[in-house]
């Protein structure tokens, strides 16, 4: 899998067969992560990654996510996925901000 990574972190471009590879690798979780990359649902906060998903947004730091997913289940999300392909494609949007700002400014945590 780390191959995977390193010829996204290379090509940074998401050519039809890397995106075959991907959906192959990971089933629905990856095609939820391409769409999100394609709809561009994936910002880069200063302080964390955010990903806009149908009901909520959810903060992606390293290898953890606030999505129910993530924290009831254990398991790697679509939103991770969607985060760690969108670095090594370089294709999150860049948002100059602090994402915790936002939360002190409205008093919630977008989530």
């Amino acid at each position: 899998m780390s191959d995977l990574w390193h010829r996204i972190e290379d090509k940074k471009v998401l050519d039809a067969a890397m995106r075959e590879e991907i959906v192959t690798a990971f089933g629905v979780r990856g095609k939820k992560a391409l769409a999100a990359i394609d709809a561009g649902k994936i910002k880069k906060y200063l302080d964390f990654f955010v990903v806009e998903g149908r009901t909520a947004e959810y903060v992606v730091d390293e290898d953890f996510c606030t999505c129910r997913d993530f924290l009831y289940r254990s398991r790697t999300c679509w939103h991770l996925l969607a985060v760690r392909i969108a670095m090594g494609a370089n294709l999150a949007e860049r948002v100059d901000e602090w994402y915790q700002d936002r939360w002190k400014q409205t008093g919630e945590l977008h989530t």
